[in-house]
């Protein structure tokens, strides 16, 4: 038995493939971890969103902010969902599209297994939160996402504020704990997040800092595998392992086994990009 944690897959069916040959998967004895954004720009968005769905008895799936914003432009009308990628359109058109988007908009937003000694985000965690209020916070809005307050939640996320407040409430406080989880790259001290900078470390603007190297951070319990970030690249250390390694920019796709003592990194070629 293996545990894998696999970078995001942004609609990159024969990449995903590819690894899963690779690591030579056994779903009878095998999880996987996907690190979210299962969707977007890959071209194959819907083929990849069935192979994982396919796969749900034998992987946990965190959500990304593309993963969510499909939830949410399948709320919208039928001209405006028209007006996206024609990815998306595929699956917002599927026949099977509900059965697809009600068991994504069930995934969590982190996943943790304390005796595995992981946890797995999409983007990151707050300076100040520790691997408990994480969670915690996670649950708020995972709650609110399988309820049926879902509809609302989906059509007010959208936005870079507020800043992270423990006081916060409502859709504000759901709003900040989605982009933290999902959005996160760079921030102050305090936990601003700049949105806007996206680039590689030594890039960003006077004051920032890669979330898992913030000044006065939360010791935390748990190793962290995440993607999100494909500028970052490969990145370990700090407690961190982060896997979008741009799979669909024509970079890699990167699996980590999580149940093992030594570092074992698998790396397949990612999406051809036309040139």
């Amino acid at each position: 038995m293996s545990v894998w944690a696999i970078g995001d897959l942004q609609g990159c069916l024969g990449p995903t493939q590819r690894l899963l040959d690779r690591i030579r998967f056994d779903p009878a004895a095998d999880t996987l971890w996907f690190c979210g954004d299962l969707v977007n720009r890959g071209g194959e968005s819907l083929e990849t969103l069935r192979l994982v769905h396919s796969l749900r008895a034998h992987c946990r799936v965190v959500l990304g902010n593309h993963d969510l914003s499909l939830l949410a432009i399948a709320e919208r009308d039928e001209a405006q969902q028209r007006r996206v990628n024609a990815d998306l359109q595929r699956v917002l058109f599927a026949d099977d599209r509900d059965a697809l988007l009600d068991w994504l908009r069930g995934c969590p937003l982190l996943h943790a297994d304390r005796e595995l000694g992981w946890m797995m985000v999409h983007a990151g965690l707050a300076p100040k939160w520790t691997t408990q209020m994480a969670e915690a916070h996670a649950r708020e809005v995972e709650r609110r996402l399988r309820g049926d307050g879902y509809r609302k939640l989906l059509k007010n996320m959208y936005g870079d504020r507020p800043d992270w407040n423990p006081g916060l409430r409502g859709i504000e406080r759901e709003r900040a704990i989605i982009n933290i989880l999902t959005r996160m790259r760079y921030c102050t001290p305090r936990g601003r997040i700049a949105v806007e900078e996206k680039g590689a470390p030594g890039t960003q603007a006077p004051g920032l800092y890669p979330w898992y190297e913030v000044p006065g951070r939360a010791e935390r319990d748990l190793r962290i595998v995440c993607g999100h970030w494909s500028a970052l690249g490969l990145f370990i250390g700090l407690g961190v392992h982060a896997l979008d390694t741009g799979a669909v920019w024509g970079g890699r796709l990167t699996a980590l086994q999580l149940d093992c003592d030594e570092l074992r990194v698998v790396q397949v070629p990612g999406r051809e990009v036309p040139g």
